[in-house]
């Protein structure tokens, strides 16, 4: 299997349990919510070993993407203003559009590709795209690249 690169980008259903909850030990000991390692992995039923294993591999799509670009597709219906509920979002979490494209629609369906920056200002790009997904008339979100 050729490794070109180093980092996924995976859907939240596709990770193993024992990652999920070292992302959530993670979050305990910042906000202060377990005082230990030992103490986030009790709450949480794993072993200190399963965290110290893998607290440097995995983290939320969030905090390893500010500073960067990140470029996604979308489907979406032909719609009028459609397009515009979709940068409205984009606008909200303070992301900044670098390029955008869309196709002439094929039988009401739309391709748009986005490229944003995202900004320290920037808010949960995890969740931005995640609302970006309910749009109605959005038929699927889909990350490209995270450069």
């Amino acid at each position: 299997m050729d490794s070109t690169g180093n980092y996924f980008v995976v859907r939240k259903k596709a990770v193993p349990e024992v990652l999920l909850k070292v992302v959530e030990a993670k979050r305990l000991l910042e906000t202060g919510k377990a005082a230990s390692v030992h103490e986030a992995a009790e709450k949480l039923g794993m072993s200190r070993s399963s965290f110290y294993k893998y607290k440097d591999d995995i983290f939320p799509f969030h905090d390893n993407s500010q500073g960067t670009t990140i470029t996604f597709t979308l489907q979406m219906n032909d719609e009028p203003g459609l397009l515009s509920d979709v940068l409205k979002v984009i606008a909200d979490y303070k992301a900044n559009i670098l390029t955008i494209h869309q196709s002439i629609p094929i039988n009401g369906i739309a391709s748009l590709s986005l490229s944003v920056q995202v900004l320290p200002a920037t808010g949960d790009m995890s969740r931005m795209l995640e609302l970006l997904e309910q749009q109605t008339g959005v038929h699927y979100v889909k990350v490209l690249a995270k450069e």
